[in-house]
């Protein structure tokens, strides 16, 4: 047992065919009080098995239970990154299955979060704590192997078939945290080819090669349509090379191949096989030494091996290797070039000119263009075919739509959205033929608003703090702090929450005082202006 401390303090969250094994390890230790699923027929798995462990059928009653101080998070991919911010939010510390989220935006605000609120957040990489790998890393690091030349994987099968994620995103996580642990480095660039034969676009087998600056190279080969079980992982040094193979009963999963390439006269490279040598291992649950690891860290407040930071850097490649497979093999580059090479991210095809100030943690992605003398702060995202001109500012946390042209003039504060194809214009009166640079009217959106797809946002004016503009509508004038604006041209259609959700307040006259239904934050309104109860007049 971990320690008396853990009885009864995690919950699960997904009782499937994976959440039954994360059930049964943390029963054995001790420390489940709680499952929940929507699903009547896992509950009642849990019950026969498990009659003093608590049973609910909504994540909102987990998350406000007080008893319960970490949660396992085990449904589908999709709702990772949700139910994870979820129960960080409500003060629990959360392991949660690989991925930790589907794009690496996600990933990154969920580990921001979880450094904010002091929560331990943890992703469930599980050949971390995978004997044989433990081993392989140790043989690696004391240069047992000699210089790594290359290494490759294997997982393939014919298992279950997601139809919420395609072969890459369900199989190569493992192995792509296992290359970049051993190598401790992230991949210059990224290739990955693939094929759908079941359900277009739902890739069934996937090749993803990861190439470093040390000049290794890794190859990652996964399907759901073979016809046969192989979870295989090599690795290949100028002195020896290791092969684990998870399919091996145990204890013959970890083997060391001493084979050695003699050059003769000549420079003729001779060949010289080796016979296998078995490496001694511990047999030991993987599942249950993750699930000890994490209450060991709810414990004692250590950071996880499998930490947030990790599940970041697996996703940054996983989403390099989606965006190549949807090329067409196409190679792209994480960080322009090198790993960690620079403060902020810019795709190959994006182009930054000299003079532009570009915060840390910012992502530009496909044919965007970001003109001197532009600043642009922290952790923010600039999806595809996004124009920045001179001199814009932007805060930290700004999110850009695909297609958005953000014109000089334009100032966007922290954590503003602009929504797909939405319009900033800079001049009142623009004709061709006639220069008006020096007519340019600044426009001003302040903190935390949301501009909704194909709005468009006429020059001069100030969009006040989180202010939600509809789709398709078309701003005239100032707008007050969280105005629900509507239409063409837009009014004042009611009020909005911090959060995004509208307010039960009306538009007359009338003083009055109303609580989100979402977060509970209570705001005033004192005819047309709007202000939460707890900011200062």
């Amino acid at each position: 047992m971990v320690s008396m401390r853990t009885k009864r303090m995690v919950a699960v969250l997904g009782c499937g065919q994976w959440g039954r094994n994360l059930v049964r390890n943390l029963a054995d230790l001790e420390a489940l009080v709680a499952v929940c699923d929507e699903a009547p027929a896992a509950l009642e798995w849990v019950r026969e098995r498990y009659p003093s462990i608590r049973l609910h059928s909504s994540a909102g009653e987990i998350f406000a239970d007080p008893r319960v101080h970490a949660i396992v998070i085990a449904t589908p991919s999709a709702t990772h990154a949700s139910l994870a911010r979820q129960a960080v939010e409500a003060g629990k510390d959360v392991l949660v299955e690989k991925p930790l989220a589907l794009t690496a935006e996600e990933g990154k605000v969920l580990v921001d979060l979880a450094r904010r609120q002091g929560r331990i957040l943890m992703v469930g990489h599980l050949l971390e704590y995978h004997p044989a790998v433990i081993r392989l890393r140790e043989l690696v690091t004391q240069g047992e192997l000699g210089k790594i030349q290359y290494m490759y994987s294997n997982r393939l099968n014919l298992g279950r078939i997601r139809t919420e994620e395609n072969a890459l995103w369900s199989f190569a996580p493992h192995d792509v945290h296992v290359i970049l642990r051993i190598l401790g480095e992230e991949p210059v660039d990224v290739a990955c080819h693939g094929g759908s034969y079941l359900q277009h676009p739902l890739a069934d087998v996937t090749m993803t090669e990861l190439s470093f600056a040390n000049g290794v190279r890794g190859h990652i080969f996964v399907s759901w349509l073979h016809p046969f079980k192989e979870h295989r992982f090599v690795v290949v040094g100028d002195r020896q090379m290791a092969v684990f193979d998870d399919t091996n009963p145990w204890p013959e999963k970890l083997f060391l191949y001493p084979h050695r390439v003699d050059w003769l006269e000549g420079q003729m490279p001779v060949a010289h096989k080796a016979e296998a040598v078995p490496v001694l291992l511990e047999e030991v649950e993987p599942l249950r030494a993750e699930c000890a690891h994490f209450l060991r860290c709810v414990i004692t407040r250590e950071q996880p091996l499998t930490d947030g930071e990790s599940g970041l850097r697996v996703l940054r490649v996983l989403e390099a290797a989606q965006w190549s497979l949807e090329q067409g093999g196409q190679p792209t580059q994480l960080y322009g070039g090198g790993p960690m090479s620079g403060p902020y991210y810019a795709h190959p095809t994006a182009t930054v000119d000299p003079g532009a100030e570009i915060g840390e943690g910012t992502r530009i992605w496909h044919y965007s263009h970001v003109m001197p003398g532009a600043t642009i702060g922290r952790d923010c995202v600039l999806g595809q075919n996004v124009f920045v001109g001179r001199n814009v500012r932007m805060g930290d946390g700004v999110k850009i739509q695909n297609n958005v042209s953000v014109y000089e003039g334009v100032e966007l504060e922290d954590y503003v959205f602009c929504g797909p194809s939405m319009v900033f214009t800079n001049v009142i009166n623009p004709r061709s033929e006639i220069e008006r640079k020096q007519e340019f009217r600044k426009t001003l959106v302040k903190r935390g608003a949301t501009l909704g797809a194909n709005c468009t946002v006429l020059c001069g004016v100030t969009i006040g703090r989180y202010a939600f503009v509809g789709a398709g509508a078309v701003v005239t004038k100032d707008g007050p702090d969280y105005a629900l604006v509507l239409g063409a041209p837009a009014r004042i259609a009611g009020w909005v929450c911090q959060c995004g959700v509208r307010l039960p307040m009306g538009l007359d006259g009338r003083d009055e005082e109303q609580a989100c239904a979402e977060c509970g934050k209570i705001y005033r309104r004192l005819g047309q202006q709007v202000k939460r109860s707890d900011e200062a007049e």
